[in-house]
């Protein structure tokens, strides 16, 4: 059983294997030079302090051999994407030749429905949740648009029950069942974002596939926070950004996942570029298209060198500790951050992210009564980061790797001092 002592959470920091990690990691500092409370690696994730030295290679490189940095140096650019591949393939659960690395999640989730959105006169509808991220929303109605379809009647939400916040499972079950012949595609969140609900994406596949509907993930808010066992789940496709728990810099690349039992199949429409042609043959330049087999036949460019370098960075500490250990870490820190707000028994606050660890990351969603951001804005003068999301909600997400049990009791304390 939890205790709400400081005490207690030193102890719990003291027992912690991974608490080594927070060395690793930039923590911004307060004026004082005291380490600001951040819980919004949901959002962006903190600087690896081995970060500029990976990228500093690479601007040495470049310096040194010029454009023969792509066959020369530590780290040669012209296969670095695959430098990547094997621990982001254990990250999301999935074979290496089911992922790559490259450009960003919405331009990965349109490149995918080129192949994946592939809807009929009668069966082209696309179900999303109905608290969606806004850009998947609007992704979502300009495929229907660009295929000539209204988005009101292409447009399938999947709703929470009156009066709750979280998603059922038999709700989509029975959507799918009574309108799957009309059904092209589900395009799911994997952890929503508002919510922090972790979703049973296997079953969501059988689902999907029960009616021939293609079945695609978000996993922004899962990669690097929950295993999703991609490749056992059998959804079709997945996508994903780096720079939440990935820690791989503002704005920088996505990966994506196409399931194995798309890997040989070049006849699925597609997108093409020099970056998806057969390798072998790429720079033979005359040559007629030859798509790549797996993920890499997604790709179209050569990759942003730099972008990766920070990637590596970060994988390569992921590498180290692996996911199951973060798992572990991240279900018990979160647990006692989940135990303190309960411990502070008011009625202005609750938590609406699940309950159940096997059903959540490590973000917990804080719902505010009579919300007006006011909360919120004490929290940040006090040097803690959290981040708000309209209507009424406070995303707090302790990291495994770079926050301690320390953190969270401070965070908790003063939060019930400012209720």
């Amino acid at each position: 059983m939890y205790k709400a002592t400081l005490e207690y959470a030193l102890g719990l920091d003291k027992e912690d294997k991974l608490s080594y990690l927070r060395e690793e990691f930039h923590i911004p500092k307060d004026e004082d030079g005291n380490d600001w409370l951040y819980f919004t690696g949901n959002s962006l994730g903190l600087q690896p302090k081995q970060t500029q030295k990976y990228i500093q290679q690479e601007l040495n490189d470049w310096a040194n051999y010029g454009v023969e940095g792509h066959f020369e140096g530590k780290t040669p650019w012209l296969p670095y994407h695959e430098f990547l591949t094997e621990t982001m393939a254990k990250i999301v659960g999935a074979k290496p030749l089911e992922v790559v690395v490259m450009n960003t999640l919405t331009t990965n989730l349109h490149l995918l429905m080129v192949s994946f959105y592939q809807p009929k006169k009668t069966k082209y509808k696309i179900v999303i949740e109905s608290d969606a991220f806004p850009s998947d929303r609007y992704a979502v109605q300009s495929q229907l648009k660009f295929h000539g379809f209204d988005v009101e009647e292409g447009l399938i939400e999947w709703k929470p029950r009156e009066g709750e916040e979280l998603l059922n499972i038999e709700d989509l079950e029975s959507i799918v069942s009574e309108q799957g012949d009309e059904i092209a595609l589900l395009l799911i969140g994997g952890v929503n974002y508002y919510t922090g609900q972790y979703l049973d994406l296997k079953r969501i596949a059988e689902i999907g596939h029960a009616k021939n509907c293609f079945v695609g993930i978000d996993l922004a808010h899962g990669a690097g926070n929950i295993s999703p066992e991609l490749h056992d789940s059998g959804v079709d496709f997945a996508a994903w950004c780096t720079y939440k728990y990935l820690n791989s810099g503002p704005g920088s690349l996505g990966g994506l996942f196409v399931h194995e039992k798309h890997a040989e199949n070049k006849e699925l429409p597609r997108f093409s570029g020099w970056w998806n042609h057969n390798k072998e043959t790429r720079f033979n330049m005359r040559q007629p298209f030859d798509v790549m087999a797996g993920a890499e036949g997604w790709q179209l460019s050569n990759p942003p060198i730099l972008s990766m370098a920070a990637i590596k960075a970060s994988l390569d500490m992921f590498n180290e500790v692996g996911m199951e250990a973060l798992r572990e870490k991240s279900e018990k820190l979160t647990g006692y951050f989940e135990f303190l707000i309960n411990e502070i028994n008011s009625d202005d606050i609750k938590i609406i992210t699940p309950s159940n660890p096997k059903e959540r990351g490590c973000q917990l969603s804080i719902q505010v009564k009579n919300a007006d951001k006011s909360l919120h804005k004490k929290l940040t003068e006090n040097n803690i980061i959290t981040d708000w999301r309209e209507p009424d909600v406070i995303r707090c997400a302790p990291v495994p790797m770079y926050n301690s049990f320390e953190d969270v009791y401070k965070m908790v304390s003063i939060l019930k001092g400012l209720l």
